[in-house]
C-alpha cells in the first residue's frame, strides 16, 4: 500500500471517528430528553453502527498483509 493511500485512509478515519462520536453525543442528549423522537435516535443509532462498520474496515485496510 502507498504511504499516500495510508495518510487518505488515516484521514478518512479521523473524519469517521469524530463523526461517531458526535452522533453518541447527540444520542446520548435525545435519549435523555423524554419527548424525543425515537424515530430519529434509531436512524442516529443506524448511521452510527454504519460509521462502526466503515472504521473497522479502514482499520483492516491499513494493517501489512503478512507474506505467507
Amino acid at each position: 500500500m502507498e504511504p499516500a493511500n495510508d495518510a487518505v485512509i488515516s484521514q478518512k478515519l479521523v473524519d469517521l471517528k469524530t463523526e461517531h462520536r458526535d452522533l453518541d453525543l447527540a444520542i446520548s442528549r435525545l435519549q435523555a430528553d423524554i419527548q424525543a423522537d425515537e424515530l430519529a435516535v434509531k436512524r442516529m443509532k443506524k448511521r452510527k453502527l454504519q460509521l462502526k462498520d466503515q472504521i473497522a474496515r479502514l482499520e483492516s485496510d491499513l494493517i501489512p498483509d503478512e507474506p505467507a
